[in-house]
């Protein structure tokens, strides 16, 4: 049984980091600068203190407002800060303390990052993807999925999406996919390897194709809809980094 203590602390830490991603998913789409002005209301210009800073705490303690002008604060501020905490619990839980836990707690806060960003402005931003593909096959070198498969993961990432996107385009004559994608699935298996590629894009595919449907359904669309590719491709990696490897072997042995 994991220590409650242990998890807590992975809650705590969760929660903080999920702060500071508040931060990239605020400013990078917007090409601001991650560390000036220190945060403040985007209403007001009011610098925060400390004491309003703090992880969920803060926005609970002032109802969703700012201190100053009373203007509504987004609630897309505790809720990544409560889900990174979520994540962080659930990595630390189900990954054994060792090489492998810092590597998935950094692929998780990248996905949380890219899944809003993609959800809200339709990018997957190279100053995230492109330094997350070297950072997973950094980690590869003293962690799974070792250098092998993930240097493999990565060029399967990459092609797999990318030979998608051109085959589209080939056929309609128009982009269907962006480079981001093909970007962030190669980090994907850069971090976790060739099997999770697959995995994640079974899951995404899927999922996508599910959440199209009920909105076409809904709205009465037609296929033109733009879907964010990049959020299902960080659920699917989510759902890799625990399951892929059950998962790959649950279906050879169908073969």
């Amino acid at each position: 049984m994991m220590p409650v203590l242990l998890l807590a602390i992975a809650a705590g830490l969760g929660a903080i980091i999920g702060s500071f991603l508040n931060v990239v998913i605020d400013r990078l789409p917007r090409g601001q600068s991650l560390i000036t002005p220190p945060s403040r209301c985007r209403q007001c210009g009011h610098t925060l203190k400390w004491f309003d800073n703090i992880p969920v705490v803060s926005w609970l303690m002032l109802r969703g407002r700012c201190r100053t002008c009373g203007a509504a604060v987004s609630w897309q501020y505790p809720v990544v800060e409560l889900a990174t905490a979520a994540m962080f619990v659930l990595v630390v839980w189900l990954t054994p303390i060792g090489p492998l836990l810092v590597p998935r707690l950094v692929l998780a806060s990248i996905l949380i990052a890219l899944f809003m960003i993609d959800l809200e402005h339709q990018i997957l931003p190279n100053s995230i993807t492109l330094p997350g593909i070297l950072a997973g096959l950094m980690f590869s070198t003293f962690a799974p999925p070792g250098e092998r498969d993930a240097l493999i993961g990565a060029l399967a990432g990459a092609g797999v999406l990318y030979l998608i996107a051109a085959a589209y385009y080939l056929w309609r004559r128009e982009e269907g996919m962006g480079m981001g994608d093909v970007k962030m699935l190669a980090m994907i298996g850069a971090f976790l390897g060739w099997k999770a590629v697959l995995v994640t894009l079974v899951v995404a595919s899927f999922s996508g194709a599910g959440v199209g449907m009920a909105m076409m359904t809904v709205q009465k669309g037609g296929m033109k809809y733009a879907l964010p590719f990049g959020t299902f491709l960080a659920l699917g990696a989510l759902v890799s980094m625990f399951a892929a490897e059950s998962m790959v072997a649950w279906y050879a042995g169908f073969l």
